[in-house]
């Protein structure tokens, strides 16, 4: 990977002067994360129709695993369909836990969040912006403005390292990224967060 070297090691003493910020990787699966919760179930779980909702989701073998590797009975998930118990707010919080890992899941096998990234090829709008230097002393402040490209073809290993959970590989990616920028892409080695447009 062009940069990845030295990349994290030249810019990596960035809070040394009170930047605040996180790896390019971690802004990454943050915003990867908030993709799939907004597109899964809006009512909260607290509700009843965001609790039925969840639970219609979950009435499938692997849904039921989900549940059970969440601590929840086949017997309780049955007396909640049936109507005759409530689940209590600890049950709630296991429901949903077990929501989101199957919707998570679900966007994976299906190649949904794929597609939905790569945009028929066109890639997606991404918005980078940088380490928050609002608390860095000005003789040690860097002059960084927000970014904004399109990305295109890392779709497919950056939600494969994704889902796998190998954040080294996702950080490999974000540099990927990042060399795109300039030559003071290392600047962006962190960041505050990142956006993209899906």
């Amino acid at each position: 990977m062009a940069g990845s070297g030295d990349l994290w090691a030249r810019w990596g003493e960035w809070q040394r002067h009170d930047a605040r910020g996180m790896k390019g990787g971690e802004a990454l699966i943050l915003e990867l994360n908030r993709i799939v919760h907004s597109s899964g179930i809006v009512s909260p779980v607290t509700s009843r129709r965001g609790l039925t909702s969840r639970l219609r989701y979950l009435d499938s073998p692997a849904g039921r695993q989900a549940l059970a590797e969440q601590g929840v009975t086949a017997r309780t998930v049955r007396s909640w369909m049936r109507g005759k118990a409530i689940p209590s707010a600890p049950s709630r919080e296991r429901i949903d836990a077990a929501y989101w890992w199957r919707r998570r899941e679900n966007l994976i096998r299906s190649g949904w969040l794929v597609r939905h990234l790569d945009n028929g090829g066109r890639g997606r709008r991404m918005e980078i912006y940088p380490v928050d230097q609002s608390h860095v002393d000005s003789k040690y402040s860097r002059p960084l403005s927000d970014r904004s490209i399109t990305v295109r073809y890392i779709w497919p290993d950056l939600v494969h390292a994704w889902a796998a959970r190998n954040a080294t590989l996702v950080d490999e990616i974000w540099d990927d990224v990042i060399t795109d920028l300039d030559s003071d892409y290392a600047a962006y080695a962190y960041v505050s967060s990142v956006g993209i447009g899906a």
